[in-house]
């Protein structure tokens, strides 16, 4: 299969993006040992986040119920390694992985999850609708799979502006069954826009199993919209790149776009609140022996990487960033309605009012 060359990871720095991004090649895909070291590190990451954001939760300093992610690590980790410092994503709330790449510090998550002012928003917009524009992340919305038409638009801004960026968005398997999945679909497929759509099949939407979600396996809906569909192992945070970072090659050089399908699993409940007795055991325990962490963990191990401390390290920085968290203050009352609604007329880049480009353009 032919992809890009992989990014090589990188520690911080002041640059808001955590790993180089991939060079557009026709070359085999190739990905370092500091390459294969951050993917695991990031899915290690995300799931010690969200094992502390759950312990908040049952301590009662998370408001509302509490979504996650586990079981699918290497979806979110392994799409967004594939994405360039200019291109944007749409993340969702079990895509936790996809922030992390991005540059979001795992102590500003957690204190977005208990609604504290040093968070992603300034303690608003719950535990699920947040993104940090700064570092090219779209604040979801819950209404799935809306955020496909987001991505759309921003693919479409960049098509119309003749650049090389590509927009990426997930959504459950359960969304195809909406009338905004087929119209994204649509509009990405006429267009020919450079969006990659990753599908997580995680198969449940909520308690409804796959065969009662669909008589059609979705990844063959795409050549029905005139794209590109692929299936790939979602547990393989490799074969999720390697997918991912082709899609994206493709998007930048103008074949349009790509949908992804990922087999994987939701090893918990749709949120907290959610006992998932709907799940047949011996389907859950076929995934439990497939987790993705464990499986890619085993394979650096063979190659010599100490995942004993990569494991101790992730903790220490948990246990830092939860520290910082929990002591945010909680943001003042007062302030509340304060970002919600435009207070000045919108500018472009050049510092004008947008129609002053249309007067111009009349009077000339």
């Amino acid at each position: 299969m032919s992809t890009t060359t992989a990014p090589s990871a990188a520690s911080g720095s002041s640059e808001p993006f955590r790993h180089s991004p991939p060079v557009a090649s026709s070359e085999a895909l190739r990905l370092t040992p500091a390459d294969r070291r951050a993917l695991l590190h990031y899915m290690l990451l995300m799931r010690a986040t969200e094992e502390r954001a759950l312990s908040l939760y049952r301590q009662g300093k998370v408001p509302g119920s509490f979504y996650d992610g586990r079981g699918q690590e290497a979806v979110s980790v392994g799409s967004a390694f594939a994405l360039g410092p200019r291109d944007r994503a749409c993340i969702l709330h079990r895509d936790l992985g996809a922030h992390l790449i991005r540059g979001v510090d795992p102590g500003r998550v957690l204190a977005q999850m208990m609604g504290r002012a040093g968070s992603i928003t300034g303690g608003r917009e719950g535990n699920m609708h947040f993104g940090d524009r700064r570092l090219g992340c779209v604040g979801m919305v819950s209404m799935l799979p809306d955020m496909m038409l987001v991505a759309c638009g921003l693919a479409l801004a960049f098509q119309m502006r003749g650049e090389q960026r590509v927009a990426m968005t997930w959504c459950g398997e359960g969304s195809t069954a909406n009338g905004q999945w087929h119209e994204a679909m649509n509009v990405a497929g006429v267009r020919r826009l450079p969006v990659v759509f990753i599908l997580e099949n995680n198969q449940f939407a909520y308690s409804t199993p796959n065969d009662l979600e669909f008589a059609v396996d979705p990844v063959e809906r795409a050549g029905a919209y005139g794209f590109a569909g692929v299936k790939v192992d979602g547990n393989d945070v490799e074969a999720v790149f390697a997918a991912s970072a082709e899609a994206c090659e493709r998007a930048r050089s103008g074949g349009g776009p790509t949908l992804i399908e990922c087999e994987t699993m939701r090893m918990h409940g749709h949120g907290a609140h959610d006992d998932m007795r709907y799940v047949p055991r011996e389907l859950f325990e076929h995934w439990a022996a497939r987790d993705p962490i464990d499986r890619y963990e085993a394979g650096l191990r063979e190659q010599g990487v100490d995942t004993d401390a990569m494991r101790a390290a992730v903790k220490s920085e948990l246990d830092e960033a939860a520290d910082w968290a929990l002591a945010q203050d909680m943001p003042d009352p007062a302030t509340a309605s304060e970002g919600v609604f435009a207070d000045r007329e919108p500018v472009l880049g050049d510092g004008r009012a947008p129609w002053s480009r249309w007067e111009e353009a009349a009077d000339a």
